[in-house]
């Protein structure tokens, strides 16, 4: 009865190494895109905000083209990825059902290279972004098709 049990042991044992490992890399990338995109509570989203949000998340080695936060709650953020807060949108994207007060920080410097300067762009709009297994992992920075 024990040889019965070795391999059905192997088999979940495997299986729950691929899950903690999966579970792993979605935790990673969601975090990776609060850090890229997600500020509750900006303070002044002018061009100074750009400046220093840019510089503090790690998007100026090089200077990144654009980049968008979204002000919000991590919990209407993620409401986007089921049908709280989202609808589908193309094959792999989510949109928003609602709006969200969002900052775009465009690269106006000369250099791909540090010092980097931006400017603000302000607005609210819903919001596409794509999601794996329940958690956005993926800001798209296109414009919203009508």
């Amino acid at each position: 009865m024990m040889m019965g049990l070795g391999p059905l042991l192997l088999v979940f044992m495997l299986g729950l190494s691929l899950t903690t490992s999966t579970l792993a890399q979605n935790d990673y990338r969601y975090r990776h895109f609060l850090t890229q995109h997600y500020d509750s509570k900006p303070n002044g989203r002018d061009d100074r905000y750009c400046n220093f949000m840019m510089a503090k998340r790690g998007l100026t080695s090089p200077c990144k083209d654009t980049n968008t936060f979204i002000h919000g709650t991590k919990t209407n953020i993620k409401a986007i990825c089921d049908d709280k807060n989202g609808v589908p949108y193309g094959e792999t994207f989510r949109q928003s059902k609602s709006s969200f007060q969002i900052t775009t920080c465009k690269h106006i410097g000369q250099s791909s290279q540090p010092p980097c300067r931006y400017r603000a762009n302000k607005g609210s709009r819903v919001i596409v972004v794509a999601c794996e297994h329940g958690f956005p992992v993926h800001f798209d920075e296109s414009f919203i098709r009508p």
